[in-house]
Order: structure tokens, then C-alpha cells, then sequence
């Protein structure tokens, strides 16, 4: 341990008195040599370990796209396989469409019955109107007769008989003229709102039949690659999403950096800083020649939150003594070179070591000396991962 080693002076400076002087070492006379380095041993390690926190539970999260049918049915086309890269857009699997394909052509056939009633109606409304115009020409001959009538009988020449019977006409002829009217403006309501309304729901299920049919095509909606396809040609399509039908590991945008998360103990909270200079390990760069081994980084956010104490909606009332889990806080780091992203494996396992350098004065500048210490452990730390995973230590599957 490089900690005992940096405190041993006292004992070795006590070792050279006692040979100077000629007295035999013994317990007793290392008595107070061996307390005084157990004494700077313990400060010292708690300085650094203080100051300087690390976790084990470091790791790069990704995300998933679980992929589930949105109607039931067979599937009968499947044209990917696992491990296949999609892009957005590409079919998945397509379900038997049967039944959709026949709700969609019989909504079409309804929305062609509306066209047909648009155009009997627009001829229904000529007839109409061409009704009006000849009932108000009968109307008019019939008042011009009655006013002749009634000005020949005024001049004792026409009869009373004939002029009552033009006006009886008149009147069958405003009746007719009022009716036909109405024909005009029922047919100008059934242009103007039944149709149009017939056609709006006509429109409506015709659309709702074709997402009912597009639903029987499932596509990516973004780029990846597929994985755990467990379904099959003719296999029931599921619409559980706790039973997908495949995985895609979506690809990383490109503006979003790549953070590693890692839990610290809750008393690392008065020396994690935004900001902090860390140094990540990840199992799957381990490597003999140490290249790109440990890789430089920052603490990039800090959750303000620790996920032990979260309280959901149940039926029963918080016990905090069941808790036993103290929870850690979590902590978001950033690679300080963008380049380093390309070589982390997404759900790789790391071992995060963050180093205090924000600290003034003297012992600021002494605190901050002594992460190298830390340094120098955490790369033991990744040598004996690297041992480990090649199963000289037991681990690993070699």
C-alpha cells in the first residue's frame, strides 16, 4: 500500500536511532513509532479517501426501442433478421391485412355512394329550379289574365264566373310556385350540409380504414440495429410491450455526448462537484498495452436526488424502517475528449475515480497532490479487472 509507504518515515527514522545508538529493536522501543504511523497511516487514508471517491457501479447506459404489433392477427412477412441494421422507415414484419383491406374498400365504396348522391342532388336542385321559373311564368299569365278579367268585367263585358276562376288558378299557381320553392331549398340544404356532412363521415371511416391497414405494417421509426427477434412467418403477432416482438438498440445521435453514470456513497456528496476531473475505466477497454485504458473525464450533472427515498402512490403508508437500502447519489460523466466516445461499448461495467483539484492555500495544492495515489490504484484496479476477465482469477468465461 503506497499509503504505509509514504507514512513509514517514522519507524524507519526510529530504526536508524536505535542502530546509531546501539540498542537492540524491539517491540517496546518501536512503540511509539508504530502508534505515530498508524496514526498518519489512518489520516492519511482518509484524506484521500475523502477527497478523492470512487465507485465500482459505473456504467454506460443506452436505450431501447421495444417493438410490438398494433393489431392482432398472423404475421406474414418478415423480411429482417437479428442483428440487422434498419434505418427509419424500413417494414419490420406485416401482419394479414384480410379483414382491413375489406373494412377500407367498403368505407371507399360508401364515400362513392356520397359522390353519386352529390350529383343526383345537383340535378334534383335543376330540376328544381327549373320547376320555379315555370310555375312563376304560370303564375304571371295567370295574373295578367285576371287582371284583364277583372278590368272587363268592371265594363259590364266579362263575366264574375271568370274572374273567380282566374283567381282560383292564381292561387293553385302561388301554391305550386311556393311549393316548387321548396324543393329548391330542400335540395340546396342537402347540398349545402346533409352531403357535405355524408361526406365528412364517409372521409372519416375511409381514413380510419386505412390507419387500421397501415397499423398491419409495423416500421422503425428510427435508425439501429435488431435484436432478440423472437417471432417467425405465421407466428401470432403480439401487441404486449412486456412481449416484444424484437428489441432495437437505437443509434446515439450525434449532438448528444456520451455520459457514464455511477453511484457514490451519500457522504460523497460535500466533495463531488459539477465540473470534477475523473478518470473512467471500463471493463471492455481493458487491454495488455493499457492503450485507451482509463480514459480522462468530468462530472457533468449530479442528480439532486437520491432514489431510495422515492415515494409512488400504494395503499400503504410509507415505513421508513423497511427501507434498508440507504441509496447512493448518482452521478453523470462526460469523456473529455469527444473522439473517446467512438470506443465505449454501450452497458460496459467502469470504475470511476474523481480527484478534488478545486481546493485553495497549500493544503489545497497537498490534497490535490495526493490523488495520485488514487491514480496509480486505480490502474492496479484495472490490471486486476483485466486478470479477472480472462479467468486467471477465477472470473471471466476463458
Amino acid at each position: 500500500m503506497l499509503e504505509l509507504l509514504l507514512t513509514s518515515f517514522p519507524v524507519i527514522f526510529r530504526y536508524f536511532q536505535l542502530r546509531r545508538r546501539g540498542e537492540a529493536m524491539s517491540v517496546w522501543n518501536m512503540r511509539s513509532a508504530v502508534v505515530l504511523w498508524a496514526i498518519l497511516a489512518f489520516f492519511l487514508f482518509m484524506v484521500i479517501f475523502y477527497f478523492h471517491p470512487k465507485s465500482y457501479s459505473g456504467l454506460v447506459p443506452f436505450r431501447t426501442v421495444s417493438v410490438v404489433a398494433q393489431t392482432s392477427g398472423p404475421v406474414i412477412e418478415l423480411p429482417i433478421e437479428n442483428g440487422q441494421r434498419i434505418s427509419a422507415g424500413d417494414l419490420l414484419f406485416r401482419v394479414e391485412d384480410h379483414t382491413q383491406k375489406a373494412a377500407l374498400k367498403q368505407a371507399e365504396t360508401e364515400l362513392g355512394k356520397i359522390a353519386a348522391a352529390e350529383a343526383k342532388s345537383a340535378d334534383t336542385l335543376e330540376v328544381a329550379e327549373a320547376s320555379v321559373r315555370e310555375a312563376a311564368a304560370s303564375l304571371d299569365k295567370l295574373k295578367v289574365d285576371l287582371t284583364n278579367a277583372q278590368t272587363l268585367y268592371g265594363r259590364n263585358v266579362g263575366t264574375q264566373d271568370a274572374v273567380r276562376k282566374l283567381e282560383a288558378s292564381v292561387a293553385v299557381a302561388e301554391a305550386e310556385l311556393s311549393a316548387a320553392q321548396s324543393q329548391v331549398n330542400l335540395a340546396q340544404t342537402d347540398m349545402s350540409q346533409a352531403i357535405p356532412a355524408q361526406r365528412k363521415a364517409a372521409e372519416a371511416a375511409v381514413e380510419s380504414a386505412q390507419v387500421a391497414l397501415d397499423r398491419t405494417e409495423v416500421r422503425s421509426f428510427t435508425d439501429g440495429v435488431v435484436t432478440q427477434l423472437v417471432m417467425s412467418e405465421g407466428s401470432p403477432a403480439s401487441q404486449l410491450i412486456l412481449s416484444p416482438a424484437m428489441i432495437i438498440i437505437p443509434d446515439r445521435p450525434k449532438d448528444l455526448p456520451v455520459r457514464i453514470i455511477a453511484g457514490f456513497s451519500q457522504v460523497a456528496r460535500a466533495t463531488l462537484y459539477e465540473g470534477m476531473p475523473a478518470e473512467i475505466a471500463c471493463d471492455s477497454n481493458a487491454n495488455l498495452s493499457f492503450r485507451n485504458a482509463v480514459l480522462p473525464g468530468k462530472v457533468a450533472f449530479i442528480q439532486p436526488a437520491v432514489a431510495a427515498g422515492q415515494i409512488v402512490p400504494g395503499g400503504q403508508l410509507l415505513e421508513p424502517n423497511v427501507r434498508t437500502a440507504r441509496g447512493s447519489i448518482v452521478v453523470f460523466f462526460e469523456l473529455d475528449h469527444p473522439e473517446h466516445e467512438k470506443i465505449m461499448l454501450d452497458g460496459s461495467g467502469c470504475l470511476i475515480q474523481t480527484y478534488t483539484n478545486n481546493l485553495e492555500g497549500t493544503s489545497g495544492h497537498i490534497i490535490a497532490a495526493t490523488g495520485i495515489i488514487k491514480a496509480i490504484g486505480l490502474r492496479l484496479k484495472v490490471w486486476g479487472s483485466l486478470i479477472s476477465g480472462i479467468g486467471l482469477a477465477g472470473g471471466g468465461s476463458h
